[in-house]
């Protein structure tokens, strides 16, 4: 929304936190590209809260009940992790894009990666027995 002078109202000015004032707006495209990329962040954690549930709900023939829980409760604390992470990554990576610098590694792929990688394990393990 815009005023006849071309400029916003006041009221939509402080909206940004300061680290996103920063710099110069960059591409649109690039810009809306991190949002995709952020919401794709966040359709992993719903996945993964899903895997959470489905393992609860599902798995109780077998995997022991207490195992069960503590693989359900683990996952849907990385999920919630996953989330935040997102949301940090998504900022880092916008103020780099304004300012002209390298932008981050994505070292939240790497938990992701870890961390599925050890629940898998962990599950394959208590299904075999």
């Amino acid at each position: 929304m815009e005023t006849s002078g071309g400029r916003r109202p006041k009221a939509l000015h402080g909206w940004r936190p300061k680290a996103l004032r920063d710099g110069t707006d960059p591409d649109p495209r690039f810009t809306l590209a991190n949002e995709r990329t952020f919401l794709a962040w966040v359709r992993t954690a719903l996945g993964v809260i899903a895997a959470a549930v489905a393992l609860e709900t599902f798995a109780g023939g077998i995997v022991s009940e207490g195992l069960r829980t503590v693989l359900a409760c683990v996952l849907l604390g990385f999920a919630a992790v996953l989330t935040v992470f997102a949301l940090i990554r998504w900022h880092r990576v916008e103020h780099a894009m304004r300012t002209g610098r390298a932008l981050p590694v994505p070292w939240v792929a790497y938990l992701l990666a870890v961390a599925l990688g050890v629940s898998g394990v962990v599950l394959a393990v208590a299904i075999a027995r």
